[in-house]
C-alpha cells in the first residue's frame, strides 16, 4: 500500500531521481534504492492502513475459488457471512459497569491459515471493502510500528470504535510483539471492535520455532481463542504457470534502459526506476525502519539489483522478506542479475521457524520478476 491518495504525503528524500524532461532511458541519470531516506509521520502511519493498490477494487463475488479445493468457495462464504452479521454490542451490567468477562472469550474475529498464493489477502481486502463503518486494513509489522509511533495507549484510542481491523501477514517474531497485539485485540474487541486476519501459521503455533519462552504460551493461546481459524487449500497461483523460478537477466542495466523507455509510470511521464548492487541494498535496509520501507519504494515501476547473493545472516534476509513484501503490494517490477531471487535462503535458513515467511517471500520474487513489461503482472485477485 502507498502513504498517498495521488498526492506525495511523505517525505521521501531521492537525490538522484530521474529525470522528468524527454531525454532518452539510457542519458537519464540513474536512481538509486540507497539514496531514499523516506520519513513517515504517525499520522501518515494512521491513513496508510487501507488495502494496497491491488485490491482497491477485491469483493467475494471477484475472488474465483478453484473448483479442485472446496475450501476455497467455503472461506469465501463463511468471511463474507461473517461480515454481513452485525456483532452484539457489549452488555452492561447496573450503572452502565461492563460485566464481568466470561471464563470463554467471545469469538471476535476470523483467522485465514493456508498455503501462498490461495486468495487469503484478497478476501481480507474483501472483507474490508464489504464492512460498513470505520475499518483499517495493514499488515502485522504496520500496526506493530504504529503502536511505536503512538504508543500503546494511543493506538487503542486511535482505533477504538473501528468495526473492523484488518490484519495482513500476522506472524509473530519476537516476545514483545505478542504481548502487543494480544493486549490490543483484547483492548479493542472488548468495546466492539472484530478482526479478520491471514497467516500461514494458524493462531495457536504463532511463535514455534522463534521463541520458547513458556511465559507467553499462555498469551499467544489467549489470543487465538478469539478467532475462528478458516484453512483455505490450493496451489500457489503466482507459480502455476511459470518454471518456478524467479527471472534472472545478464544486463539489468539494459533492462532497465529498455523498460523506461516502453513504459509509462503510474504518475505519467518515464517510469521510474532504481538500479542497485544486490548487497547495498540488503545494508541500506538496516538503516531504515521497516515501518518505512512502504516509503521506500513509493513511486517505484521497477528495482533493478544487480550480483544477487545467498544470505548468510538472518537478520539481513529477514529484512528483504519485509522489503519484498512492500514491493508486491506496490507490484514494483525487479529486475536481477546474480543467482534467483527465490534461491537466496540457504537450506539452515529453511530449516527455521522463519521457513514460511521465506517461501512466501520466494513466492513473490517469483511473481515480480516475471512480470510484463507493462507493469501489469498478476496480482492475487483470485484463487485459481
Amino acid at each position: 500500500m502507498t502513504l498517498h491518495d495521488g498526492d506525495d504525503t511523505h517525505d521521501v528524500h531521492d537525490t538522484h531521481a530521474p529525470h522528468r524532461k524527454a531525454v532518452l532511458p539510457e542519458l537519464a541519470p540513474v536512481a538509486h534504492l540507497v539514496d531514499r531516506d523516506p520519513q513517515v509521520t504517525p499520522q501518515q502511519m494512521a491513513d496508510s492502513l487501507v488495502p494496497p493498490p491491488q485490491f482497491t477494487t477485491a469483493s467475494f463475488a471477484s475472488y474465483r475459488p478453484d473448483p479442485e479445493y472446496a475450501s476455497q468457495a467455503e472461506v469465501r462464504d463463511a468471511v463474507e457471512a461473517f461480515v454481513a452479521t452485525r456483532p452484539e454490542p457489549a452488555k452492561r451490567g447496573l450503572f452502565g459497569r461492563k460485566r464481568k468477562e466470561p471464563e470463554t472469550p467471545a469469538r471476535s474475529g476470523v483467522y485465514l491459515d493456508g498455503g501462498f498464493g490461495v486468495g487469503k489477502t484478497h478476501l481480507l481486502a474483501a472483507a474490508y471493502h464489504a464492512a460498513s463503518g470505520r475499518k483499517t486494513f495493514g499488515t502485522f509489522i504496520e500496526y506493530t510500528a504504529l503502536v511505536g509511533a503512538l504508543g500503546f495507549q494511543g493506538t487503542v484510542d486511535l482505533l477504538r470504535g473501528t468495526s473492523l481491523v484488518c490484519i495482513d501477514e500476522f506472524e509473530l517474531d519476537d516476545p514483545g510483539d505478542t504481548m502487543v497485539m494480544t493486549r490490543l485485540i483484547k483492548e479493542l474487541s472488548e468495546t466492539g471492535t472484530r478482526f479478520a486476519a491471514t497467516s500461514n501459521t494458524p493462531p495457536g503455533a504463532l511463535g514455534e520455532g522463534r521463541f520458547a519462552a513458556q511465559d507467553f504460551l499462555r498469551e499467544i493461546q489467549a489470543m487465538s481463542d478469539r478467532f475462528d481459524t478458516m484453512r483455505i487449500d490450493g496451489l500457489d497461483f503466482r507459480r502455476r504457470a511459470v518454471d518456478e523460478s524467479a527471472s534472472v537477466v545478464d544486463d539489468v542495466p539494459s533492462v532497465l534502459a529498455t523498460l523506461s523507455s516502453v513504459t509509462t509510470s503510474r504518475s505519467g511521464g518515464p517510469a521510474r526506476v532504481t538500479q542497485d548492487d544486490f548487497r547495498s541494498v540488503v545494508a541500506h535496509l538496516a538503516s531504515v525502519h521497516p515501518s518505512k520501507y512502504v516509503a521506500l519504494v513509493d513511486g517505484l515501476d521497477a528495482v533493478g539489483l544487480t550480483d544477487v547473493q545467498a544470505f548468510t545472516d538472518q537478520t539481513d534476509a529477514l529484512r528483504w522478506v519485509a522489503l519484498v513484501d512492500r514491493l508486491y503490494d506496490a507490484q514494483v517490477r525487479i529486475v536481477a542479475s546474480g543467482i534467483p531471487l527465490d534461491t537466496v535462503y540457504p537450506e539452515v535458513m529453511l530449516e527455521g521457524g522463519y521457513r514460511k515467511k521465506y517461501l512466501r517471500a520466494a513466492s513473490r520474487v517469483v511473481a515480480l520478476t516475471r512480470a510484463e513489461t507493462d507493469a501489469s503482472a498478476e496480482t492475487e485477485p483470485r484463487a485459481s
